[in-house]
């Protein structure tokens, strides 16, 4: 335990340094830059498979005004991601938000986004499985009746690849590239095929079609979740010093982008064309699109990748969410030190340096909401975005006040119209009540955790807790 009186510090991961690892670790550039970029983008590339349908029905099956909601929501993800970009250069230590943020405003705001990416953490967790299960059962509708059952057993098949660490990582990264490379076929096909005799045009006029798309864009903002992942998983680049952590955490970046943006305009573009509406119950909407781009055998095969994705994406955040809450455990440091705010035994890991005991927690919590929604993911969707969205928010404040106070003018306009219109999707999520809910949770977690840092005595580093460790 940490006595009150000492003022110690946190353990944030690996010291502040710009050394490279030993030459029997080097890995090729190239290499190593595509196996960290797939192994992160995970989740938002994931996105894809629920984002676009989330916007649909939020438009009330209005398929005029699906590609302008969906091309405003990749322009709001390109502005995060420009931001970001700043945020990387600052920190390529890594930390992303919480770094930020306690860097602006004082150690204690960097709960917030904690707070909000803990929450993140299990939501993705739970429509990620969810969102595996119905691809499964629109291949193989008869296992509708077990929706729930086949999500939790999704979730805990990934839990054990997940015991095997970076085994599980390798696994999936190549899950994220199988699915990116289909999806293009897939694109290419509809845009290909004659367009549907009742497509209807793309667009929609007047401030009835605008106010739909306003109040329809945020639901879709789930396409966003992840793209921060850089941010914080650079630290786990020890073969490279500052300024090659910067320049993979920023190819990374805009690579998502370039990724998420080309496939989910790609696959708007062919719902509209061949007029691929609101799905049938047993199905998906990405689903009725593979279908409609190649056929039977190709749309089979797109539903496995799309489940293999979501499994990546599940994975994503049972590596980060687990390690998050183990540089928070209370442990000893090399030096004899005590730090940590949290029950020490969240922090022991296994032989691949997982923290077990932290991901049972995260399976138990993602298991809790699986169940509570039945294993549907478009009820899931509805409570998205919102705690990744705080986190964004607190960032790009961060950043905002930097650039003024460094005089950086134009920095500044651009981080400010970030965090405005991040705050506006924000806003008009909780306009519609049930997200709520992820902001109470992420505030309450949050209040927990600045709790038990002052029970601590305020060790210093908390804001750098979000930089991954290896080890234990």
């Amino acid at each position: 335990m940490i006595r009150r009186g000492e003022r110690g510090s946190m353990a944030v991961g690996r010291a502040r340094t710009g050394t490279r690892s030993s030459p029997g670790r080097s890995t090729s550039r190239p290499v190593l830059l595509l196996a960290f970029a797939f192994s992160v983008m995970a989740d938002p590339v994931s996105s894809v498979a629920y984002a676009i349908e989330a916007a649909l029905r939020a438009l009330d099956g209005n398929l005029a005004l699906l590609l302008p909601t969906m091309g405003l929501v990749v322009a709001i993800v390109a502005l995060v991601i420009t931001n970001y970009s700043q945020l990387v250069g600052r920190f390529p230590e890594g930390g992303g938000a919480a770094a930020a943020t306690g860097a602006a405003f004082g150690e204690g705001w960097a709960f917030l986004p904690i707070g909000a990416l803990i929450v993140d953490f299990v939501l993705t967790i739970a429509i990620s499985v969810s969102a595996a299960a119905s691809a499964v059962i629109a291949v193989l509708p008869e296992l509708a009746p077990w929706r729930a059952e086949l999500a939790l057993l999704v979730l805990l098949a990934v839990a054990g690849l997940i015991w095997f660490g970076h085994l599980g990582r390798a696994v999936f990264a190549v899950m994220t590239v199988l699915f990116v490379g289909l999806g293009a076929v897939i694109v290419a096909g509809g845009l290909g095929a004659a367009p549907a005799a009742d497509a209807p045009a793309v667009g929609g006029s007047g401030s009835a079609a605008f106010v739909a798309v306003l109040l329809a864009f945020p639901v879709a903002m789930a396409l966003a979740t992840g793209v921060e992942a850089p941010s914080s998983a650079i630290a786990e680049l020890e073969e490279l010093d500052d300024d090659g952590r910067r320049r993979f955490g920023r190819i990374t970046l805009w690579l998502t982008l370039g990724i998420v943006g080309c496939l989910t305009l790609g696959l708007t573009a062919v719902a509209v064309r061949q007029g691929i509406g609101v799905p049938e119950p047993g199905s998906t909407q990405v689903a009725d699109i593979a279908r409609a781009s190649v056929g039977t055998g190709g749309y089979a095969l797109f539903q496995l990748f799309t489940a293999l994705l979501l499994l990546s994406a599940t994975s994503s955040s049972l590596q980060a969410g687990p390690g998050l809450l183990k540089a928070l455990a209370r442990h000893t440091e090399p030096d004899g030190s005590r730090a940590g705010i949290l029950p020490s035994w969240l922090w022991p890991t296994n032989s691949h340096h997982v923290p077990y005991r932290a991901v049972v927690v995260f399976v138990a919590l993602a298991a809790a909401v699986v169940l509570a929604a039945g294993g549907r993911d478009q009820v899931l969707v509805l409570f998205y975005a919102v705690a990744v969205f705080l986190s964004f928010l607190m960032g790009l404040a961060a950043m905002t006040t930097f650039s003024h106070a460094e005089g950086r003018t134009a920095s500044m306009l651009m981080n400010g119209a970030g965090a405005g219109i991040v705050a506006f999707t924000l806003a008009v999520n909780l306009l519609r009540g049930l997200p709520l809910v992820s902001l109470a949770a992420a505030g309450t977690i949050a209040l927990a955790l600045y709790g038990s840092w002052v029970r601590a005595s305020r060790p210093r580093g908390i804001a750098r807790v979000a930089v991954p460790r290896r080890g234990g």
